[in-house]
């Protein structure tokens, strides 16, 4: 994780949250906090037990919807509809 970026323990946990989202790409979490994909990895390594991160890792090789390249057309959006009430994001709705 690059050594610029001092998170807070409000920002790891959203970090946390979002990779564990199966709708929320990776790209969402640069646009929103700067990491790249490696970074989130090295994040999830270093914060969760050993066994949480291979189950993460596993999930996330299989899911199609963290990588925009893999996702389907259809969807289009990289937020539900309750993240803004969740985690006070500001970014708006299109």
């Amino acid at each position: 994780m690059p050594s610029n970026k001092n998170f807070s323990d409000v920002d790891i946990d959203r970090i946390i949250e979002m990779a564990w989202e199966d709708r929320t790409p990776f790209d969402a979490i640069r646009f929103q906090f700067g990491l790249a994909e490696a970074d989130v990895k090295a994040l999830m390594k270093r914060e969760l037990k050993f066994s949480s991160y291979k189950l993460w890792r596993k999930r996330v090789e299989n899911c199609k919807t963290k990588h925009l390249a893999k996702r389907v057309s259809g969807i289009d959006r990289f937020k539900c509809k309750l993240q803004r009430i969740i985690s006070n994001n500001k970014i708006s709705k299109r």
